[in-house]
């Protein structure tokens, strides 16, 4: 538990340093997500299901690219599949979401 606790500390202030990096990662995020969706409205219908449909696609489609592609190069160097996919698309998806729920609630 230590090690955590210490991990942590050493995490929080590598963000407090890189905040304006980080703040940059998560504008682009969102803006690839905002673009994404927007592509996909010439795809659905503007109603209830087709909106539905496009945002759960925007929202799915940006961490599993963004999983793939270490997975990829993981898969051409070992030959095998890379062990931590789904906890690199959890972690982005998490992001993803929690910025997209902020800027949701800056709107309204």
């Amino acid at each position: 538990m230590l090690k955590q606790i210490i991990a942590i500390i050493v995490l929080s202030v590598a963000i407090i340093l890189s905040l304006s990096y980080a703040q940059q990662a998560i504008q682009l995020l969102v803006a690839a997500h905002d673009w994404i969706s927007n592509l996909l409205t010439d795809v659905f219908s503007g109603g209830q299901a087709g909106n539905l449909a496009r945002g759960l696609i925007a929202l799915l489609a940006l961490p599993v690219l963004v999983g793939a592609i270490p997975a990829l190069i993981y898969w051409m160097i070992r030959r095998h599949w890379f062990p931590y996919f789904m906890e690199v698309v959890w972690i982005v998806w998490l992001v993803q979401a929690g910025a997209l729920a902020v800027l949701a609630k800056t709107v309204s």
